[in-house]
């Protein structure tokens, strides 16, 4: 079973309602600096309807508040905070991560699934098949690919023995 993550910045029913039961939904939304709950809550509503999990970039106290399926902890967030909320049960976090340092500082945050970048799209944090299998090795978390999966290589990832990814451009 292929599980997916698709990240959004914008609500758009079209693009959800091409997604199976298997894919998760993160709505990241940098833009603005107050989230807008009303959103987010018709986000919730919409996802909870095509029974799909729904999750909140970088802001585990609204997530909690709203209660959603769970939080994304972004690579460029080092924060410990949430470690003293309470966390129902079901609530899953999730997190990704670049470096060796910033893994075990997922790990410090307990988060359930550590996405590693990139895997195929050759930016900054370019790491291809090997290093992905080396570094994704130095966790016991388990490892979701992120970055330029698309229709033409998501057979490529057999060879990881890795049936989890996220990304943009592959559902758009």
């Amino acid at each position: 079973m292929i599980i997916k993550y698709y990240f959004i910045n914008k609500f758009e029913t079209n693009n959800i309602d091409r997604l199976d039961n298997q894919t998760a939904v993160i709505y990241r939304n940098y833009n603005s600096k107050l989230p807008d709950e009303k959103l987010i809550l018709k986000i919730k509503k919409y996802c909870k309807k095509r029974n799909i999990k729904f999750y909140l970039s970088n802001n585990i106290k609204l997530a909690i508040k709203l209660d959603l399926d769970g939080a994304y902890i972004p690579s460029f967030n080092n924060s410990k905070k949430h470690l003293s909320f309470s966390l129902r049960k079901k609530f899953a976090l999730i997190g990704s991560a670049h470096t060796l340092k910033e893994i075990k500082t997922k790990e410090i945050q307990r988060v359930n699934r550590i996405f590693i970048s990139s895997i195929f799209k050759r930016n900054k944090n370019y790491l291809g098949i090997n290093r992905f299998k080396l570094i994704s090795n130095l966790t016991n978390k388990k490892v979701v690919v992120l970055g330029g999966v698309s229709k033409t290589n998501i057979k490529k990832l057999k060879l990881l023995n890795n049936f989890e990814f996220a990304g943009i451009s592959y559902f758009e």
